[in-house]
């Protein structure tokens, strides 16, 4: 005769379950703090370039714009040689040389120090970071980073061809001639950065608007 073996029910302690639904919680915040943690990781650098290029925007304003601008007063309504995006020539440096005193001059020159400086240090700087984040060929990033990083140098240098242009006792027409292909070339330059900028984030935008709507048809289907 065999023998009935009775199977006995395992019953868990309370404790054990609490351990187990809290292991079981710990692991799904820890899966969701990593993922907010990557989502924050790469959002936060596009904040910061995005703060950078509003900030760059920013200096434009006030050089361009309001400074400059100001500057027209001091020189008989004579527009500054920065801003002639097309160049300028000897005559034009004499008739502001004739309309500026030493005040003027010294405030043209105040200006290439701080807004000068800073705008295309600024501007270089965040479209550089920007075509890090949105353009991963390495040497489609290194063409499209000549523009912003040579309209910098181009501006700097053009700032002390023009206050050299000032300064000096006579000017020369070779001198004249280098300070306004700068400045042409700076305009220039400033025009392709801007464009980058632009085109890029246009680019991007349409993918993701096309991706959100592939997601949407896959939803309905």
């Amino acid at each position: 005769m065999a023998k009935k073996v009775r199977k006995s029910k395992e019953y868990r302690k309370p404790s054990q379950f609490v351990e187990q639904q809290g292991e079981s919680l710990d692991r799904n915040l820890n899966k969701y703090n990593v993922q907010s943690t990557s989502h924050e990781n790469k959002s936060n650098p596009m904040l910061l370039i995005s703060a950078g290029l509003v900030i760059s925007l920013s200096l434009f304003v006030y050089l361009h714009l309001l400074t400059l601008n100001q500057m027209n007063d001091l020189s008989n309504s004579l527009s500054m040689p920065d801003q002639r995006v097309f160049g300028y020539t000897v005559e034009d440096i004499e008739a502001l040389r004739a309309a500026m005193d030493e005040d003027a001059r010294g405030q043209l020159n105040y200006v290439h120090k701080t807004a000068g400086m800073l705008f295309p240090l600024f501007t270089a700087a965040m479209s550089m970071l920007l075509f890090i984040r949105w353009i991963p060929n390495r040497r489609t990033r290194l063409l499209a980073w000549c523009a912003p990083l040579g309209f910098a140098v181009v501006d700097i240098v053009e700032n002390f061809a023009i206050d050299a242009l000032f300064s000096a006792d006579e000017i020369s027409a070779g001198a004249v001639m280098f300070a306004s292909i700068l400045t042409t070339i700076r305009w220039a330059l400033l025009l392709i950065t801007a464009a980058l900028i632009v085109g890029l984030g246009l680019v991007r935008a349409n993918r993701a608007l096309r991706r959100k709507m592939s997601e949407i048809r896959e939803q309905t289907s």
